[in-house]
């Protein structure tokens, strides 16, 4: 089996350029690919996933992966996917962004003693002279074939329209490619679905001017059930930097996934076998429940280590009751089971409070609003109102209810908001 079957088969192709080539190609040995992330923002989130897993089953499978910081192409933009030009950034945020890129995708790839690449486009991009790369590059691109392009022409039936300094990204992702080329021999490049009209017009430079073959893999949109994109919530984006998105946050990201999208996020997610995936494939309530703390947890492993993940873990079953994990579902895992298990919940948000400001009492709806969860002293209200306030389990019926020490249980106090909005309140004396 090649690492196509296995992309293939865990759901990360949507469609290829030269299935059959390119299965000979990963036959023959070590092959390099690559793949572009854009440094729009000094972290990437939950939907860069799949191009960073795809990358790391390169890796895993034998071959070399190439991950290339757009910090050349970052300065353009790609139109692809928008309806509407992005904003530039300035050379300094684009070298910002690429270094906060670089230390995530280490996470997942190992790039010590050559076994992967990281390049930076800017390295070639930025110092190009227009006339020259006219002449010698320029040449071999068809106006009215670009305009055809799927990215293009959804642009230019918009209302901004497609800008000058958008229709050259082209040709300068496929220069991209024609340079992986002759610096590493890289002759496959992935990236999504929107991507495709880019990576074929790398493909067809190579081919006009190094009379060689290259080829592309594209990833279908990864959406939730309810048609979410991956990644975004109420709250915004889920980044895979953990100042942006806590290990906690991120853990209960994944453990809150809908029960339809449990088998699909463990293949494209994490890198259990297949063959434990599809074994609990029609698990329900409980055991589907624990099959969701096995996702979170080899999730958050993987982008933030072990620790952060076990500390999430215990922080959950602290937080919504420990919950063993039976050793028969999804056995390869590394989640705490049974005695193993903690009930350490540091990672919950937390704030101490003095015991003297609690023994005069603190109004419910104003402690809510102190610790944020309430963004004002109405909101506050209004959560007491809808009954959705609660301390220690018990649901606070009355916003004049005072919050004192007899609400403490071993200097603690849980408070709730909704369903899964916590914050642990340690008292100091």
């Amino acid at each position: 089996m090649t690492v196509l079957d296995i992309l293939k088969e865990r759901g990360f192709v949507e469609n290829t350029t030269h299935d059959k080539e390119l299965t000979d190609h990963f036959n023959a040995g070590e092959a390099n690919c690559y793949i572009g992330f854009d440094p729009t923002a000094p972290s990437l989130h939950v939907g860069s996933l799949v191009p960073i897993m795809s990358l790391a089953h390169m890796q895993r499978n034998g071959h070399r992966p190439i991950a290339l910081v757009g910090g050349g192409t970052g300065l353009v933009g790609d139109p692809s996917g928008k309806t509407e030009m992005r904003q530039l950034m300035t050379v300094e945020t684009a070298e910002q962004n690429a270094a906060g890129i670089k230390r995530q995708l280490s996470r997942f790839i190992d790039f010590s003693r050559g076994n992967a690449k990281m390049v930076n486009n800017a390295d070639w991009l930025v110092g190009l002279e227009y006339i020259p790369f006219l002449r010698d590059i320029g040449r071999h691109f068809s106006v009215n074939r670009m305009i055809k392009a799927e990215s293009y022409r959804a642009r230019l039936e918009s209302e901004e329209g497609l800008n000058f300094i958008e229709f050259n990204y082209m040709l300068l992702q496929a220069y991209d490619f024609l340079k992986l080329f002759d610096d590493f021999g890289c002759r496959v490049q992935m990236g999504g679905s929107d991507q495709w009209g880019n990576i074929v017009a790398g493909i067809e430079l190579i081919r006009r001017m190094r009379q060689e073959e290259a080829y592309g893999i594209t990833f279908p949109l990864v959406t939730t059930s309810g048609g979410a994109k991956m990644g975004k919530t109420a709250k915004g984006a889920i980044w895979l930097d953990a100042g942006r998105t806590s290990p906690y946050e991120y853990y209960q990201y994944w453990v809150n996934t809908d029960d339809r999208d449990v088998k699909r996020f463990l293949c494209l997610f994490t890198f259990l076998p297949i063959e434990e995936i599809q074994a609990v494939e029609k698990l329900k309530d409980a055991e589907l429940n624990s099959v969701k703390a096995v996702l979170a947890y080899e999730a958050t492993r993987l982008c933030h280590g072990r620790e952060e993940a076990e500390k999430a873990f215990n922080a959950a079953a602290a937080v919504f009751g420990a919950k063993a994990v039976p050793d028969a579902i999804l056995p390869s895992s590394s989640i705490p089971r049974g005695k193993d298990q903690k009930g350490v919940d540091s990672s919950v948000p937390s704030s101490v409070i003095s015991g003297s400001d609690l023994a005069e009492g603190i109004l419910a709806f104003k402690l809510y609003q102190q610790v944020g969860l309430a963004q004002s002293a109405s909101a506050a209200r209004r959560l007491i109102e809808q009954g959705g306030a609660y301390i220690n389990g018990q649901r606070v019926d009355s916003t004049d209810y005072l919050v004192t020490l007899d609400d403490a249980a071993s200097d603690e106090i849980m408070l709730r908001a909704g369903k899964k909005k916590y914050h642990k309140i340690t008292i100091s004396r």
